[in-house]
């Protein structure tokens, strides 16, 4: 099993940047693809990104396509979601999830406990 802890979330005005961390222990994330995914108030959680094992793959949702950039440092056991550009409608809680590259996008096994990030106008 993996543990995955999130940290980098924070109060940002519109236009601003955040990056998100999502450190692992217990195994080694080179076994999993790796996700993130969002929930706001009263809205179901959302897929955000995702990457693959070795990181040649990346996937978005178009709402945050362009803005929005996943990465995985093998070394560090870490996967990070720089965040550009931010918007008062990114304000969520911010989950990392690890599992296959099929269902990282979907239906993750394992889950970190989130972080806030709020995006004031």
């Amino acid at each position: 099993q993996v543990q995955l802890v999130e940290s980098g979330g924070g109060l940002v005005q519109a236009g601003g940047s955040l990056r998100l961390s999502c450190a692992a222990s217990g195994r080694t994330l080179s076994y999993y693809g790796m996700g993130w995914f969002r929930q706001a108030p009263g809205k179901e959680r959302e897929f955000v990104a995702a990457i693959s094992l070795g990181g040649s793959v990346t996937y978005y949702a178009d709402s945050v396509k362009g803005r929005f950039t996943i990465s995985r440092d093998g070394a560090k056991n870490t996967v990070y979601l720089q965040m550009n550009s931010l918007k008062p409608d990114d304000t969520a809680v911010y989950y990392c999830a690890a599992d296959n590259i099929l269902k990282v996008r979907t239906s993750p096994a394992y889950w970190g406990q989130g972080t806030q990030v709020t995006v004031s106008s």
